[in-house]
């Protein structure tokens, strides 16, 4: 197995030998620089008129090759963003339902991994709690797994437990399927795609350091600088790095994490470079417990303290190492070629009890067994491409053309206790020893992606009108091997034409009507631990979708609303406690949203999302109209940040996340109870020994609710009440 924290501390190290060669460097003293070089607006998030002066600079984003969309109104999301294949567009111009987060929204919720920002959108939701093994996502009702977030737009490279904050600029999502947009995800997610846009130096000079505490007891440090070289500021580099140990909100929980993540670009006239290398390891004693519940119980039971550890004992040690780098070169003013490609090496081992055979009883009461699931996989993803902008009889056209692939080697090793024990979740016993030996993962899968794309945005009358066509050509090919033997067990290799199709009218400059189809082909999901087939592919499958909404621009506030509806192949736990398709599930939505500054000093985000899972063809007839297992069918998120108005300096925040009950399983027979989680914040900026210092405490979970998040049978309990406090000193 791979040596622990020596590698780690070294890495951190080099990492602060860098940074300390950047901050010597000769150069004005930082101010609150820019992650993109686009800048920040006055308006920045916690600054008013009569602020405490904190010197900002606003750059137009046009002045910057490549630069990112600007923020909207109030900093928290920004006016457009990335769409894969079909370059980056303004919210109004897109013919999908997407949302961009900045980095501004990030610092200031003090968010520590991508999931913490996400749960702002009522379309997403968290389906694992803080500090557990992964952070596994539910978009419109599907679920959406940690290895299928992008970096950059490219699948494969992130950790596949979660997104670490402190490297994120941007983070990027859609609602709905997005194979033609991005290709196929590794885990074959259809609910949505989320993207990771990394920091960049901006035009002026950073360095932060910004202690943190997280209750119970874990304490860390992160280091953020950034420079710009060269006449016209073409080389950038900017360097993040991370360090947190010490106990976490779960009972006898310990967390440490590294990271270090170094950004590296160029901007020129018409070339733009860039490379990211991402180094992040974890080491966690007691994470947050997961489990399943007996299907044939007549009662749930109620979910214990959101600190306790029903299974005493876990440990998991993860490490991620990821380079990746992307070049775009406009060969004239119409035409431009790009290319990305990157590699991640990643490792998981675990100490993962479970609650097999059977599950928890309706009094809590379960037999659990121990067990080691160690994994490791490789991955190599790339893409390559071109679009063309032309008019042709009067006709604007943005043409794409784009070739994506992605090769993934996984292999895994699991070994269980020879003995069950009884215990319960309400007083867990001591877990079984494991008398066998400890194994070293060994190759259970080798995943191929490779398609070739095409779409053509049609724009007529000055762009009042925009209609969008497009088709990937995609194959799939999965083959799965024996982790005792070496033997190949099964070998598939599909493929599919999947067409899209979006349409954008804009009646008046500031509303934008959309609508669009979108087909997919997904590969079968990887059978995770907790079922009797752990390890087995399933069958690829296809999914659509029908969406159509309106989005309106009212100036400093945008609102939209949509109706969705998406399909695809059911999702069960069998009565042999397998993973397996039974029939298909149909989702049918409504979605509303706004965001941005309601009046000058009040920012906000809002939204809610009316869900029907519906199943439309099970095996047993009887549940034909059910709900689909797991999927809540009401959700909404809402947050506000003020600037207080007689305390310059001061701004206090607050958020609000529900989430409906949802059914046991197919059957619905059994409800789990919704809950309502309310979280708290405040910062303050001032200046200490002529210094830009920020201030900033957040109390998530204020209330300190217990409930359960699930997936249907398979649950664990939300994070409890939760304190985060930090200092940022730029110097």
């Amino acid at each position: 197995m791979p040596a622990p924290h020596p590698a780690l501390r070294a890495s951190l190290l080099a990492g602060a030998a860098v940074a300390w060669g950047l901050v010597l460097t000769p150069s004005s003293r930082a101010q609150e620089a820019a992650g993109t070089g686009t800048g920040r607006p006055a308006t920045e998030t916690g600054v008013t008129s009569q602020a405490v002066a904190v010197p900002m600079v606003d750059v137009t984003a046009g002045t910057v090759p490549g630069a990112l969309p600007p923020p909207y109104a109030g900093g928290q999301v920004a006016q457009g963003g990335s769409l894969g294949l079909l370059g980056t567009r303004n919210v109004l111009d897109t013919p999908f339902s997407t949302t961009s987060y900045t980095s501004e929204l990030i610092e200031n919720q003090q968010a520590r991994t991508a999931a913490d920002t996400l749960i702002n959108d009522s379309s997403v939701r968290l389906t694992t709690g803080a500090n557990g093994f992964d952070d596994t996502f539910s978009i419109r009702g599907f679920p959406v797994q940690a290895q299928d977030v992008g970096l950059n737009g490219l699948y494969g490279l992130l950790s596949s437990n979660r997104a670490q904050a402190q490297y994120i600029e941007r983070i990027e999502l859609l609602r709905g399927p997005g194979a033609l947009i991005n290709g196929i995800a590794p885990g074959g997610s259809i609910g949505g795609a989320i993207n990771i846009i990394t920091k960049r130096a901006g035009d002026l000079p950073l360095t932060r350091l910004t202690p943190m505490f997280i209750s119970d007891g874990n304490f860390g440090i992160h280091a953020d600088v950034a420079r710009r070289y060269g006449a016209n500021n073409e080389w950038g580099v900017r360097l993040n790095g991370l360090y947190r140990d010490g106990e976490t909100s779960i009972e006898d929980g310990n967390l440490r994490t590294g990271l270090a993540a170094l950004g590296l670009d160029y901007r020129g006239e018409r070339l733009r470079w860039s490379i990211d290398g991402i180094f992040q390891r974890d080491d966690t004693r007691n994470f947050r417990p997961q489990i399943t519940l007996l299907p044939t119980i007549t009662s749930i039971p109620s979910p214990p303290d959101s600190r306790s550890n029903w299974f005493p004992g876990t440990r998991l040690r993860q490490q991620d190492s990821t380079i990746a780098t992307r070049l775009e070169y406009d060969v004239t003013d119409w035409a431009t070629v790009y290319g990305a490609f990157g590699y991640r090496d990643g490792w998981n081992e675990q100490t993962f009890p479970d609650s097999r055979p059977g599950g928890v009883d309706a009094l809590g009461n379960f037999r659990v067994t121990n067990g080691y699931f160690d994994s490791y996989s490789k991955t190599y993803s790339g893409t390559v491409g071109a679009n063309f902008r032309f008019n042709l009889l009067g006709v604007g056209h943005t043409f794409n053309l784009g070739y994506s692939g992605l090769q993934q080697k996984a292999g895994n090793a699991f070994v269980a206790s020879s003995t069950s024990s009884p215990s319960s979740i309400y007083n867990p016993s001591p877990l079984p020893p494991i008398t066998a030996p400890r194994t070293d993962p060994r190759r259970a899968s080798v995943t191929e992606f490779s398609s070739l794309a095409l779409a053509d945005t049609l724009s007529f009358f000055g762009d009042r009108v925009l209609l969008t066509g497009g088709v990937r050509f995609q194959d799939v090919s999965v083959n799965s091997y024996s982790t005792t033997t070496g033997a190949r067990t099964s070998r598939y290799d599909a493929d599919a034409t999947t067409p899209l199709a979006g349409l954008v009218v804009k009646p008046w400059q500031n509303v934008s009507l959309y609508a669009n189809y979108a087909q997919g082909l997904t590969r079968g999901q990887i059978v995770g631990a907790g079922f009797r087939n752990t390890g087995e592919v399933l069958a690829p499958f296809k999914s659509e979708q029908y969406e159509a909404g309106i989005k309106v621009d009212w100036g400093t506030v945008t609102t939209t609303a949509s109706v969705f509806q998406i399909t695809r192949p059911n999702a069960i736990r069998t009565a042999t406690d397998d993973l397996a398709y039974d029939g298909e599930q149909r989702n049918r939505g409504l979605e509303l949203s706004a965001f941005g500054e309601v009046v000058p000093g009040l920012r906000a985000l809002a939204s809610a999302t009316f869900l029907k899972p519906e199943l439309t063809s099970p095996t047993i007839a009887a549940e034909r109209g059910n709900d689909a297992a797991g999927v809540p069918d009401k959700t909404f998120s809402g947050a506000v940040d003020w600037d207080v108005p007689w305390v310059p300096g001061l701004a206090l925040s607050g958020r609000l996340i529900y989430t409906s009950g949802s059914y046991l399983t197919t059957a619905n027979t059994l409800r789990f109870d919704g809950w309502t989680r309310v979280d708290f914040g405040a910062r303050y900026r001032t200046e200490i020994a002529n210094k830009p210092v920020t201030l900033r405490a957040n109390l998530e979970n204020a209330f300190g609710e217990n409930y359960w998040l699930t997936t249907g049978t398979f649950v664990t309990v939300g994070s409890p009440r939760t304190l985060i406090v930090s200092a940022s000193f730029d110097f």
